[in-house]
């Protein structure tokens, strides 16, 4: 015992250890995983600790309806009884049959094509005319934006108010004219209703082309006006090439907003309507024959099939629209450049 005692004060002690063996050891005695360290491990985890929430939202709110909503398209279901047949395509096959269904999207389609080229052209006009270094420049351009920060329901309904066959403002100033009041809300004013309340809210699309407009360099605007060119050229061959991108993302988010219009139901109703079947024949949408099937008929599989069928038409008319942008929608980006490989002594690469 007193060897072993006198051997272990004579021997050297070992010198302690040092950097990544002092982190293990600290590490091993403590029962702790060594925490990452590395930048990519500190991002990934700040990216879903951010992103978490919106991820769970997006599979509880977006994947998960949508993959019920699939399911239910090749059911027979009506919402209530909790026995569903599987009918396959049935659905699909009767609704691209079907003559109601055809002349709604139609007129889907032919609303799309009025309203969407109208609202932009409309905004980028407001947009031009406020970027002008004109006085009280900041309260035109809130007066302008205003009626967008309405909820559309409230406009729908202010809509509804005004154009009233018995007391809307509308028919009141006709009386005032000496004129015979107008049926507003029904075919074939109703259209044109729909168009000017889609109107009214062009205020969204003015604050983008805005943004776009004033990032647009004014050296540009000074060197064509140096060269002679008149305001209409520089507007066409400066202001609209770098504003395509704008104008294409506003075309894009028009169109899908303009196939999936609903508005329709709320401003388009007979004073004393009788549930969807008062919605006159040239506001009869999509989206309101997709409500009238779930609430009206009580089929919920045959509309979530129409639901289907609007996607799918969504999704190609946005591939399409991304096809034909090419040629037409120029990005102020420089091309990527290929880096050379470096050169030897001898000249060789």
């Amino acid at each position: 015992m007193s060897v072993e005692v006198t051997r272990a004060a004579t021997e050297p002690l070992a010198p302690p250890p040092h950097g990544r063996a002092a982190g293990r050891a600290r590490h091993s005695h403590s029962g702790r995983a060594p925490r990452p360290r590395s930048v990519q491990a500190r991002r990934a985890r700040a990216f879903y600790l951010f992103a978490g929430p919106w991820l769970v939202g997006f599979l509880a709110l977006t994947v998960y309806p949508l993959g019920y909503a699939l399911w239910l398209s090749l059911t027979d279901s009506d919402g209530l009884s909790p026995r569903t047949h599987f009918v396959g395509l049935a659905n699909y096959k009767e609704a691209l049959s079907d003559p109601d269904t055809l002349h709604s999207l139609a007129r889907t389609g032919v609303f799309t094509a009025i309203t969407v080229p109208l609202t932009i052209v409309a905004g980028l006009l407001l947009a031009v005319l406020i970027n002008q270094p004109i006085r009280a420049r900041g309260l035109f351009r809130t007066l302008l934006y205003l009626p967008a920060v309405v909820p559309p329901v409230g406009a729908a309904l202010t809509f509804k108010l005004i154009f009233d066959r018995d007391s809307g403002a509308a028919n009141g100033l006709l009386d005032a004219l000496n004129m015979n009041g107008v049926a507003w809300l029904m075919d074939p004013y109703a259209r044109w209703v729909l168009i000017m309340l889609t109107l009214w809210g062009v205020g969204n699309v003015m604050i983008i082309s805005l943004a776009g407009l004033q990032d647009i360099p004014k050296e540009l605007h000074e060197a064509a006006r140096m060269d002679g060119a008149s305001a209409w050229q520089s507007f066409t061959r400066i202001t609209l090439p770098l504003l395509s991108p704008v104008l294409f993302f506003q075309v894009v988010t028009g169109i899908i907003a303009a196939l999936q219009s609903f508005m329709p139901l709320l401003i388009a109703l007979d004073p004393t309507p009788h549930g969807v079947t008062a919605v006159p024949e040239s506001n009869y949408f999509y989206m309101i024959n997709v409500f009238a099937q779930y609430f009206a008929n009580g089929r919920y599989g045959y509309a979530s099939a129409l639901l289907w069928i609007l996607f799918a038409c969504i999704l190609v008319i946005t591939f399409l629209v991304f096809r034909l942008s090419k040629g037409v929608v120029f990005y102020n980006t420089a091309p990527e450049t290929a880096t050379a490989k470096p050169r030897t002594l001898g000249g060789k690469r």
